[in-house]
């Protein structure tokens, strides 16, 4: 049966699947638009199944602050290219006024929504791996300042909500916490586990200097007060004023930080490098 091309242009601008995508589907269906429609429609999920054990390490992030609550969502795609489609950025944007409109705190609630057939939908559409990976909600009263930083790329964001001082301190503690990962707030709040990991680390580099014992322990002290300031948000130079530290910051603004979350694309995720040559032949197959 022919299939004329304007049929494959109303398939297609109905549910932005590729062209030859979209002329199988009307082969299968004998030229119906609709039932077409129904098959592709059908087969986003698994077409979605399939491309869910690619990575997917670029992307974007979307934040909403509300009344008593701010939120940060992962958005991920395969790569920076598909981030920056209008499809992408169309679902971007509905992940966004659901995160408005509702207080989420487990990214599995974004899942069971109807975001999910929207994902599934922008997968077949697309052709990547689009996941919605994951989701930061800091909740706060009346009596606190919320700041949000969210870079201009929208691929880093942190929350900081504080009392005393204002919304922009909070933001420009936002904008430390984006730039510098602080791993937590004061010495005293890191994790044992990675106190531990660094000690062990310092012991080991202290015992192959093969110097005294009393000289050894001063050397890991040292490292251990070094690592200490730099990775706790209150011992930190400032990133606006290097002369003071986050906790000059906040005594000068009578302030006091609540409590801090910070997300980047693609944290975490190991992605295998490829040359140029092994992509076009995986293409090709």
């Amino acid at each position: 049966m022919e299939i004329k091309a304007t049929q494959v242009k109303e398939l297609r601008e109905m549910t932005g699947v590729a062209m030859m995508d979209c002329k199988k589907a009307l082969v299968e269906c004998e030229g119906d638009v609709e039932k077409a429609l129904d098959l592709l429609r059908s087969n986003s999920a698994l077409k979605a199944e399939k491309k869910s054990s690619r990575v997917a390490a670029d992307g974007i992030l979307v934040t909403s602050v509300c009344d008593d609550y701010a939120t940060m969502v992962e958005i991920n795609s395969e790569t920076d290219f598909a981030a920056k489609d209008s499809n992408f950025l169309g679902f971007a944007e509905k992940v966004k006024q659901y995160i408005s409109q509702n207080k989420v705190t487990d990214i599995s609630a974004l899942s069971e929504s109807e975001l999910e057939d929207e994902r599934k939908s922008l997968v077949q559409t697309i052709g990547e791996n689009i996941q919605l990976r994951r989701i930061s909600t800091v909740e706060f009263s009346k009596d606190m300042s919320i700041g949000l930083y969210l870079h201009s790329d929208s691929k880093l964001a942190s929350i900081v909500s504080v009392t005393g001082g204002n919304e922009v301190v909070a933001k420009d503690i936002a904008m430390h916490v984006s730039a510098f990962n602080p791993l937590c707030l004061s010495e005293d709040d890191i994790d044992k586990d990675v106190l531990d990991r660094e000690r062990a680390i310092y012991e080991n580099q202290a015992n192959e200097s093969a110097k005294p014992k009393e000289i050894m322990a001063k050397m890991i002290d040292g490292k251990i007060k070094r690592f200490l300031s730099e990775v706790s948000l209150l011992s930190q130079n400032f990133v606006k004023d290097p002369d003071l530290t986050v906790s000059d910051y906040l005594s000068q603004h009578d302030s006091n930080i609540v409590t801090f979350s910070r997300l980047k694309v693609g944290e975490g995720i190991e992605v295998e490098v490829k040359d140029f040559a092994e992509e076009v032949a995986e293409q090709l197959k």
